[in-house]
């Protein structure tokens, strides 16, 4: 791959650039409505960020990235400066999250009603490496993994294969036979703040969205995201090289990467109009409209799904609701988004091809 991505280096795709520093990223916590933002911008901007990954910086891992990197074989110059510099100047308590969250982007013209859409632009790897854990208590198999005392965190490399970027992990523990998969970035977590004067911690996701850890939010597809306060507040983080769904270690291929994104505001009648009344985040593919649902029992959180599906075809296309539940048992893919992150997600992919010529 390309040469490593430090701050401000390389190739920058938009006018409007966001490094993360200790003065633009927040800890293991997300922004709210008295957070001053780090950047204004008008409706329609784009924006290139540097993300950057919590994995290798945390507290099981030595809380010193320099080490923990190089000590996997990783240059000392590959080791991201602005991963160092954060761990050397920031602190988060035991009850913080561990992701580092970079804003809040205040979007001039965003009101309460109205949606921010973020859609995803460009998306490059900033170090050829990343890193998958379990740890003790989290995890589809909490209580079962991981087996000995330790937490656990695998070392994954990066490699070009026909012209492609895979990931690499041992298929044994010291062996030199590897896992070869195919990377597919994204951003784990996109969000605006919520009201009110407390940061919401940076793991369960909601309305504001935050760790939704949908991997469908790769390049060329938009997030739509309810507005709760003034200016929208964006913020973004948790990289990610790859994830499957359901995301069960606790982690995926989490690594920084470097992202352009364009916020729109669409207005509250518009948003009403294209969506009805969105109450939580919503995807829109090249192919899918994406209806989610968000609970800490996953059974409940696909309910939600499903009956935000159903609202989205009645609002949208104007579907008998019995019409469009049948159509979403016979036609609709529900994927488990994530259970790792104490709220577990649901996501419903309605293809709109399906729909096109059903007339409202």
């Amino acid at each position: 791959m390309s040469a490593i991505l430090q701050a401000g280096s390389g190739t920058i795709r938009a006018a409007a650039y966001l490094p993360s520093t200790p003065a633009t990223v927040l800890w293991g916590r997300l922004p709210c409505a008295t957070d001053e933002p780090v950047l204004r911008i008008a409706s329609g901007t784009e924006v290139t960020i540097d993300t950057v990954s919590h994995e290798g910086l945390l507290d099981d891992q030595g809380s010193d990235p320099l080490a923990w990197f190089t000590g996997h074989g990783v240059a000392p110059g590959d080791v991201l400066t602005d991963a160092i510099e954060i761990v050397g100047t920031l602190t988060r308590s035991p009850d913080d999250g561990p992701h580092v969250v970079t804003g809040p982007i205040h979007v001039e013209g965003a009101v309460p009603g109205d949606l921010l859409a973020i859609t995803v632009l460009e998306t490059t790897p900033r170090v050829p490496y990343g890193v998958i854990s379990n740890r003790h208590g989290r995890g589809a198999l909490a209580g079962e993994l991981p087996r000995g005392p330790g937490n656990v965190s695998v070392f994954a490399s990066v490699r070009e294969r026909d012209g492609d970027l895979v990931g690499c992990l041992p298929a044994v523990e010291g062996g030199e036979r590897l896992i070869e998969f195919p990377l597919a970035p994204f951003l784990g977590i996109m969000g605006v703040a919520v009201a009110g004067d407390e940061r919401p911690h940076s793991v369960p996701p909601g309305p504001h969205g935050g760790n939704i850890d949908i991997n469908l939010l790769q390049v060329g597809t938009t997030l739509y995201l309810p507005v709760q306060v003034a200016g929208a507040l964006a913020y973004v983080g948790d990289p990610h090289f790859a994830q499957g769904d359901g995301e069960v270690a606790l982690t995926a291929l989490e690594a920084s990467l470097r992202v352009t994104l364009r916020f729109d505001v669409v207005p509250a009648a518009e948003a009403a109009a294209q969506f009805g009344v969105l109450t939580g985040p919503l995807v829109e593919t090249p192919e899918y409209l994406v209806p989610t649902g968000l609970d800490r029992d996953l059974d409940e959180a696909v309910r939600r799904c499903v009956r935000a599906a159903l609202a989205l075809l009645q609002a949208r296309w104007g579907l008998d609701e019995h019409l469009a539940y049948a159509y979403l048992s016979a036609a609709t893919d529900i994927d488990v988004s994530q259970v790792v992150d104490q709220v577990c997600g649901a996501h419903a992919r309605i293809r709109v091809a399906d729909l096109e010529k059903v007339a409202r």
